[in-house]
């Protein structure tokens, strides 16, 4: 939706733009065992069931929607159309949590220039990347 904006007497025109990731929706052999999962492992509260229970809250900083070329092969089995990518604040810290609690993870030995990637998969074989930000984007 544009809008026209008023800007010290001259008139432009500014793109309304979403705020943030709103929520991440997605299909579960077993949604209560993988909606645990993500609670235990991730600390990704669902999706609150009665006005009592808040939502996950997600700390501000840098987010990346990335349409990928379908036949690619980055999220592993091809039957797998979509990826979620968690932000963490210290990559390292969370491999060692997830491994403690017998989790695979492959941490990405390269440093790229936008920070440090680790990949695993839930229950179900979906492909979950972490992303520990590089310099001033990194949440601290």
């Amino acid at each position: 939706m544009r809008f026209l904006k008023r800007n010290r007497g001259i008139a432009s025109t500014e793109m309304e733009k979403v705020l943030a990731i709103g929520g991440v929706f997605f299909r579960a052999r077993d949604p209560v065992a993988l909606g645990r999962w993500y609670q235990e492992h991730l600390g990704v509260t669902l999706t609150p069931s009665n006005h009592d229970e808040l939502p996950w809250q997600q700390e501000a900083g840098p987010s990346g929607i990335s349409p990928f070329p379908e036949t690619t092969d980055y999220f592993g089995d091809s039957k797998q159309i979509w990826m979620i990518n968690f932000r963490v604040r210290d990559l390292s810290a969370m491999t060692a949590q997830l491994r403690a609690a017998g989790i695979g993870i492959d941490v990405d030995p390269q440093h790229h220039p936008n920070g440090r990637f680790a990949r695993l998969h839930d229950p179900e074989g979906s492909p979950v990347e972490l992303w520990e930000p590089a310099g001033r984007d990194a949440p601290r």
